[in-house]
């Protein structure tokens, strides 16, 4: 008799998380909080990481009576006070403009020596019965002084990998993934669950 998995609903709208969190919760039938139809565009306002993604996951897992996951994350740069941060995608004032982030991002670092920076991700996992569990993983690396590579999204062709030694729009999905902060995050999760 085969077993049904039990479902675990990602709050995002991204395929790309949605990929990334399946090939790593493979006991779960990983499945996106559209499929199972809450479509509720969610307000995150936290001013942190962990608390925007705790907002995402409970109000999937309280819609949907099922255990809700959410990821939230963003780019923090040494010498801005950790900024962009949990504006990331609006950094230049508007929602999702990738190129005009990266390119306020370079003029706000011009002249700047200190281009350490760092990804982060916050993992909320929220249950119907309201039990909550919040990890992060974290990236290191530097901000590049121009645009290396076109892979990835965001603000991965001017960030320079730690452990790559390249910029995240150089490496293979695969390489980005093995050293990623929601990688580091989820392997955080499961440690956690276990």
């Amino acid at each position: 008799m085969d077993m049904q998995k039990e479902k675990l609903v990602v709050a995002t709208g991204n395929a790309h998380k949605l990929r990334e969190i399946a090939e790593i919760f493979t006991e779960y039938e990983v499945v996106s909080q559209k499929q199972m139809g809450f479509n509720e565009d969610v307000e995150e306002t936290g001013t942190t990481f962990a608390e925007n993604a705790l907002i995402k996951a409970r109000a999937a897992a309280n819609a949907l009576n099922l255990p809700a996951l959410a990821d939230d994350s963003g780019l923090c740069v040494d010498a801005l006070n950790g900024a962009p941060g949990v504006y990331s995608a609006r950094y230049c004032g508007k929602h999702g403009d990738d190129k005009a982030n990266r390119d306020l991002l370079l003029k706000n670092l011009k002249d700047v020596d200190n281009r350490r920076a760092h990804f982060t991700s916050a993992i909320a996992l929220v249950y119907p019965d309201g039990k909550e569990i919040v990890v992060e993983g974290k990236t290191y690396g530097n901000i590049l002084t121009e645009e290396q590579g076109d892979g990835g999204f965001g603000y991965d062709c001017i960030f320079e990998s730690e452990d790559l030694r390249k910029s995240f729009g150089l490496a293979t999905a695969e390489e980005k993934n093995s050293v990623s902060h929601r990688f580091r995050g989820l392997q955080a999760l499961r440690e956690r669950l276990q």
